[in-house]
């Protein structure tokens, strides 16, 4: 029964794949860039890949432990549809939220664009990072 599963569902995707995704498509709206999230001894970092999107088009905001990017990339207007022959590029707005694994100090996250992708340094509480203890 699975890999009578699999098969529908690979079909399923092959046949609705590119509705989903064709920016055409008016009742397609938004995209949601790549994110990778990693631990440091006394930071937590986010890199999310946004290329094409302005940095005035970033808005970055912490509410309690959540933690939300949102934007916008704006598509080139000029060009008529009918010129296309593939159009893989999606425009639009975007916003991911995390949770953040701690109580977090907004105040003390760093923020810096360059080359399309946006990093967040977020530093840990005091209380979180680790101590060593000498034994005697």
């Amino acid at each position: 029964m699975t890999p009578f599963r699999r098969r529908f569902d690979s079909l399923f995707d092959d046949f609705f794949g590119d509705l989903l995704s064709d920016p055409r498509a008016d009742w397609v709206q938004g995209w949601n860039p790549k994110v990778d999230i990693f631990e440091e001894d006394d930071q937590f970092v986010v890199k999310a890949e946004l290329p094409g999107v302005e940095k005035d088009k970033i808005a970055i905001d912490v509410d309690g432990r959540v933690l939300t990017v949102k934007g916008e990339r704006s598509g080139e207007k000029e060009v008529k549809e009918k010129n296309y022959y593939r159009r893989e590029c999606t425009y639009g707005t975007f916003q991911r939220s995390f949770t953040l694994p701690e109580e977090t100090d907004s105040e003390k996250i760093k923020a810096e664009y360059k080359d399309g992708v946006l990093k967040l340094n977020i530093p840990k509480p005091e209380t979180s990072k680790a101590k060593k203890i000498t034994v005697q």
